[in-house]
């Protein structure tokens, strides 16, 4: 019997030692990785984020409807005296009247957010 055809060829036993050599130095590489590279926190939590983002949108969405509901009540108030007819005249107090509704709406959700909603902190808790 022929001994060459016994035993595997030269190459494939290099190829199967290097691909354990890679092999070893990227488990390394991957332990070493994990333990030198320091762990990423948050600094705050999801809720404390969104109560953060939640109040400072809002405080940008008062800001800009007191602005407007001033332009548009001004608008309203030129529109009612300048009307030629009593029928635009009540058309526009009526649009002054929906402007400073939706402006107390949109208050009165920003007052509910600072001052209602920290009384009830607490109170949705099991013990």
């Amino acid at each position: 019997m022929n001994e060459s055809k016994l035993q595997p060829a030269c190459g494939y036993q290099d190829w199967m030692a290097r691909a354990f050599l890679i092999y070893r130095i990227a488990l390394v590489l991957l332990i070493l990785g994990a333990v030198i590279i320091p762990q990423a926190s948050a600094v705050e939590d999801m809720w404390t984020a969104a109560n953060r983002i939640i109040k400072d949108v809002y405080s940008k969405i008062a800001a800009i409807s007191t602005v407007l509901a001033g332009l548009m009540s001004a608008v309203a108030v030129i529109g009612a005296k300048m009307s030629g007819t009593q029928q635009k005249a009540d058309s526009a107090w009526e649009w002054l009247k929906r402007v400073w509704l939706a402006w107390v709406i949109i208050n009165g959700i920003g007052a509910f957010i600072a001052y209602v909603r920290p009384l009830f902190d607490g109170l949705a808790t099991l013990e």
